[in-house]
């Protein structure tokens, strides 16, 4: 199993905080993306982003990164301050 989280903007536009996924054709973050995409059309345009940021067990990667059971993937809009 798959722990998802959603992080600031992209929580609220979800309407989504966590979830989690049981798939076994989940192997890379890319994966996990197109499989919350599938969902809807509004998940789908939320999520191709390109800016969309990502972690896995907290370690900032990109969509290329490995995932398995157990760990979490984190989505997040990007960060900007001042």
């Amino acid at each position: 199993m798959i722990k998802v989280v959603f992080f600031a903007k992209l929580r609220e536009q979800l309407d989504c905080s966590e979830l989690t996924l049981d798939d076994d054709s989940i192997s890379t973050v890319a994966d996990v993306k197109q499989l919350l995409s599938n969902r809807s059309d509004h998940w789908q345009q939320t999520l191709n982003n390109g800016s969309l940021l990502s972690a896995v067990n907290h370690d900032m990667v990109d969509s290329t990164h490995p995932v398995k059971s157990g760990d979490e993937v984190a989505f997040f809009p990007p960060v900007t301050g001042g």
